[in-house]
């Protein structure tokens, strides 16, 4: 196959994948995407003439530096139409670099997977490097970038139960599974084996998808509501934005109080988004008397985002204001996005731009992610938080038993990003199997039932509140008891795999360069 067409499918490649995040949500075109992927770096047989003149086959065999740069392609091709929404604020130059530094990840993808392909292992190995390599990605540096993980894209599919087993990373090790079975079913010596990597995942999640915990685990109900005040989106300054932002969010709330007085259906708690109150209710009076007014207006416990500061410095804070007791426990953010939250290495990045001052200096924090609003304890993931495995996975370990995303994405506008940042919520429902409460300043905010469907959410820039009944669980899945341990040994089967892969193709003394075999033809003379 020529190259110019490995690099053109694999740009395709990329861009099916793309399809596969909301709200596209093809979930099937992200598996399809990475067989096109598989594909353009195993080794294809071609037409070749022996020195005596005859006709034979002989295999074309992609160098592991060729295959590097099949798999930037694929991820440029994914990432610059998947993250637009990074530079809806700063302009389009951090986006790229963002995309750009994303796909350098997806050169160890190609490198291995093409010596992983002349192995006869390389099929059941190129999963697991898969993972290794988004395990990397997600991590490192400064944290990683979690947001870009292949399994958000399989939310509507039959794969996405598996979460609840192993988390995200097991969702895409078997997305990664079925799509080299789909690819090898074109190319292998053996389908059978092929047809396999198709059907055991499939039907493990549709096994999983049975459940895990369930309503067996249900302990009680509780009436919840999300609001979402909507932002101003011209016209004031900085600081009457925030005054604004925290006087919507009291008027419909004051709204939801009516609407639940005239029902007789009493709240038992109410979720505001992050960045809510902008405007520190600890540090302002007139902030404080507007939170005191919803507060006891709605009458139940209320979650409201705003920005403090203690000795550590400045923190994106969750509170809890009870309307009998006042300002209660709090959640600190503890997952901070790196180049928006704060500023990693601020005075080397500002040599290339002094868009680096626009990021803040927030702290993190250091608890658990547990809230007690009532007698209900509430799992806190802010924002960004969401997709980092560990925060969830503790708030339930802690004993949460309903879980909330409070978010503030008005930054982003008409984007993709709130409709990711949804899907991300629902896995983790699945996840923890818990109901998620997703409360965002101008949309998308959604009720996530624990079975990662969605029964309500609002529309993006309207002011809006949902209310919902909703199961309170005390089941902990495996995925939050053994996925991290079992990340770890997936990613640690990776490097091994690529190890041997790589021993293996220098034994054969043929894993790095084209060549030919024309032992066939001579064979067949």
């Amino acid at each position: 196959m020529p190259a110019f067409i490995r690099f053109g499918l694999a740009a395709v490649s990329g861009w099916l994948v793309y399809l596969s995040y909301e709200p596209i949500g093809y979930w099937w075109a992200g598996i399809a995407g990475v067989a096109l992927l598989w594909l353009m770096l195993v080794p294809w047989p071609r037409s070749v003439t022996t020195p005596l003149g005859m006709a034979g086959e002989a295999q074309e065999r992609p160098s592991a530096a060729f295959g590097a740069f099949i798999g930037l392609t694929h991820g440029l091709f994914c990432y610059l139409f998947l993250l637009p929404w990074v530079g809806e604020f700063v302009g389009p130059m951090p986006y790229v670099a963002l995309a750009v530094t994303m796909a350098l990840y997806a050169l160890a993808t190609g490198a291995f997977g093409v010596i992983a392909a002349r192995w006869r292992f390389g099929a059941l190995a190129f999963p697991f490097i898969y993972v290794a390599v988004e395990f990397v990605r997600s991590s490192w540096p400064f944290g990683g970038f979690a947001w870009v993980r292949l399994a958000w894209g399989q939310i509507n599919g039959p794969l996405a139960p598996l979460a609840a087993w192993g988390g995200p990373a097991l969702v895409t090790l078997a997305a990664v599974f079925v799509a080299v079975g789909l690819g090898s079913l074109l190319c292998a010596a053996s389908r059978r084996a092929a047809a396999l990597a198709v059907v055991l995942p499939l039907a493990a999640g549709l096994l999983a998808g049975l459940g895990v915990g369930g309503d067996s685990s249900t302990v009680d109900r509780a009436r919840v509501a999300a609001v979402q005040g909507n932002v101003p989106r011209m016209g004031l300054d900085f600081n009457e934005q925030r005054r604004a932002v925290l006087s919507n969010h009291v008027n419909e709330t004051l709204k939801l109080a009516k609407e639940t007085r005239d029902a007789g259906e009493p709240l038992d708690m109410v979720i505001w988004p992050e960045n809510a109150s902008d405007v520190n209710p600890f540090a302002d009076t007139e902030a404080a008397a507007l939170v005191g007014v919803a507060v006891r207006g709605v009458d139940a416990p209320v979650l409201i985002g705003t920005l403090t500061r203690d000795d550590a410095g400045a923190r994106n804070t969750m509170v809890v204001f009870d309307p009998e007791t006042g300002a209660g426990e709090r959640h600190n953010k503890r997952f901070l996005q790196p180049f928006g939250e704060y500023m990693p290495m601020r005075d080397f990045f500002r040599n290339f731009s002094e868009l680096v001052d626009l990021a803040g200096d927030f702290k993190p924090g250091d608890d658990n992610g547990v809230v007690h609003m009532g007698n209900i304890p509430v799992g806190v993931a802010t924002c960004y938080e969401i997709a980092e495995d560990e925060a969830y996975r503790m708030a339930v370990r802690g004993g949460a038993q309903i879980l909330s995303t409070p978010t503030n994405n008005a930054t982003f506008g008409f984007t993709d990003m709130t409709y990711q940042q949804l899907a991300m919520s629902r896995m983790r429902a699945l996840e923890t199997d818990r109901a998620v409460v997703v409360a965002a300043t101008s949309g998308v905010s959604a009720i996530v039932h624990p079975d990662g469907t969605v029964s309500q959410q609002t529309s993006i820039f309207e002011p809006a509140h949902l209310i919902e009944e909703l199961p309170l669980r005390t089941a902990t899945t495996p995925a939050v008891r053994f996925g991290g341990a079992l990340e770890w040994l997936l990613v640690g089967a990776g490097a091994l795999l690529m190890l041997a892969a790589t021993v293996s193709a220098r034994k054969n003394r043929r894993g790095y360069a084209p060549s030919r075999n024309p032992k066939r033809t001579y064979e067949e003379m």
